[in-house]
């Protein structure tokens, strides 16, 4: 599964305002008078939000206002409040969809029918690649440099992906014919985390503070094998 880096999280890898103002004036072009249409709307909404990811990326979160994000973006700081709720609903909303990208086309894990090392793998294989995104690397460089200032920051963040991966994971191995074929002692609330911890390794600290070697396709899909067999061996029910 491959991704590219422009889609992740809807941050572009090196944000600039400017950019992101041409991409609004651009959703702009030929709009005509009257009520807008729903594509409309969606172009401008998707304008909002490019402008406000870059905004955060390039100034850090807590140096946005809702009037720069509003001024830079060509709409009323009143839009923000009604469409997201403020800054952090923005910020909620921004994750998201970059999130349901990287998401998009796998089966539903609730009701998915593969084996489960297959589906475990599909998950793997997505998640590490949003991980790896410069954009999601700079994002996780804002939220730790800021959590504490800013609490909504952090908030917002785990809200819009790490909690959200964490649950659907739970629901997973929730499943009884999944369940069944792991070690009953292996507490359910630990198997998110474990696979998590397995599949990452030292990924975020090396991405962090090595940002100029992002790894390949060939390396992420070495790392899912190596990950997911470290877990499996420690989890699955023997026999």
């Amino acid at each position: 599964m491959k991704t590219t880096a422009t889609t992740a999280l809807e941050l572009p890898d090196s944000p600039e305002p400017q950019a992101a103002n041409d991409a609004t004036e651009a959703f702009c072009i030929g709009k005509v008078a009257g009520r807008p249409r729903a594509a409309d709307k969606e172009a401008r909404l998707e304008a909002l939000m490019h402008t406000a990811a870059a905004l955060f990326l390039a100034k850090g979160y807590g140096k946005v206002s809702l009037e720069m994000i509003a001024r830079e973006a060509h709409v009323a700081v009143r839009t923000i409040y009604v469409k997201f709720g403020g800054k952090a609903g923005l910020l909620n909303a921004i994750i998201a969809k970059g999130r349901a990208r990287f998401f998009a086309g796998m089966p539903d894990m609730d009701t998915d029918t593969r084996p489960m090392e297959e589906i475990l793998t599909d998950f793997s294989l997505r998640f590490l690649h949003l991980v790896s995104v410069p954009s999601f690397v700079s994002l996780h460089r804002m939220v730790i440099a800021e959590a504490k200032t800013t609490p909504e920051l952090a908030i917002a963040f785990n809200q819009a992906g790490p909690k959200q991966t964490r649950e659907m994971l739970s629901r997973f191995f929730a499943r009884p014919e999944i369940r069944i074929q792991l070690r009953s002692e292996v507490a359910l609330e630990a198997l998110p985390v474990h696979l998590l911890n397995c599949v990452l390794g030292d990924q975020l600290t090396r991405l962090l503070f090595e940002p100029d070697h992002a790894p390949t396709d060939t390396e992420i899909e070495a790392r899912v094998a190596q990950g997911l067999d470290l877990f499996l061996h420690g989890v699955r029910r023997q026999g």
